[in-house]
């Protein structure tokens, strides 16, 4: 099929019923991003110069913070532009590139939540084999498959999402570019991407999600198998944080993109889309943060260390 695609930019009418509060929403958005860079940064510095966080499970979360990086990176700034200017709109390339990164890290963060689960099942259920099983050469492994199978995702939706015609309208309605968007306003039949992408969702996005599951069943069993109460709660403390992100990231995905065929009301897309792209990324550094003692730790080490030196 020969690509006659004749838009040369996007419109976004995401925030069209918020006409008169963009200034506001400028303010918070550049505040949460901000808190957001800060808290994954912090995240990650603690763990690359804290030799007490420097475990497999931590690794993990080193690579997690740098998605999470990524992933509010790819959307924000475009949204803080566009929330300053009359004309919301966003280059064809541009928006090619900010799908790309935006599925890339989406979908290397589902992989990355399962390895972190595999982490902790043999932490808990096999932990005699634990240092010969998350040796170095795994961890890294390990790290860089999510990193690996989130480009390739990435690259399949974006070569078949911009492989399409776009001839009209250019008007997008949403704050960023999305694959379920950006059929919408193609020109041809899409059912073929259609297919494509609930298939591929079902491996790279509930795959990770089940083995989560079973591997939180397996934890448990192991757990409720302890005799000691304060076992247990070190044993359940270890995996509270993980869960919570857990939650959080695939209750804002099922929220985004499972949505009735008719949509829901411009306010709830809206509500439903600053969950995904912009919440999550910053309550990830704050639940590990509050909910981890080693974090706490570090970041009291790490700060006398500095004053120390000052």
């Amino acid at each position: 099929m020969q690509n006659v695609t004749s838009v040369h930019e996007f419109l976004f009418t995401g925030f069209s019923h918020l006409t008169g509060y963009e200034s506001l929403l400028f303010m918070l958005f550049l505040f949460i991003y901000l808190i957001t860079v800060l808290g994954n940064s912090l995240i990650f510095t603690l763990i690359w110069v804290d030799s007490h966080l420097h475990t497999p499970m931590y690794f993990f979360l080193s690579n997690l913070s740098t998605l999470d990086l990524c992933y509010s990176s790819s959307t924000t700034p475009q949204i803080l532009r566009n929330l300053l200017m009359e004309r919301k709109s966003i280059s064809f390339q541009a928006c090619m590139a900010q799908l790309f990164f935006l599925i890339s890290c989406a979908g290397g963060e589902c992989i990355l939540l399962a390895v972190m689960a595999y982490d902790r099942y043999v932490a808990i259920c096999i932990p005699l084999h634990y240092p010969t099983i998350m040796i170095r050469k795994t961890c890294i492994q390990l790290a860089v498959g999510p990193w690996v199978i989130g480009i390739l995702n990435s690259m399949l939706h974006t070569v078949l999402t911009f492989s399409l015609p776009y001839c009209g309208p250019n008007k997008i309605q949403h704050f960023f570019c999305d694959v379920p968007q950006l059929l919408k306003v193609s020109c041809v039949d899409t059912s073929l991407n259609d297919t494509v992408l609930h298939v591929v969702t079902v491996f790279v996005g509930f795959g990770p999600f089940f083995f989560i599951i079973l591997s939180y069943v397996r934890i448990i069993s192991s757990v409720l198998k302890i005799h000691s109460v304060a076992g247990r709660s070190k044993a359940f403390s270890t995996c509270g944080s993980h869960l919570t992100v857990v939650s959080l990231y695939y209750a804002t995905i099922i929220f985004n993109y499972n949505r009735p065929a008719g949509g829901y009301s411009a306010h709830v897309d809206t509500l439903a889309s600053v969950l995904f792209c912009i919440i999550t990324p910053l309550l990830n550094p704050i639940i590990y943060s509050l909910r981890n003692k080693d974090v706490l730790e570090a970041i009291i080490r790490v700060t006398l260390s500095l004053s120390g030196k000052l």
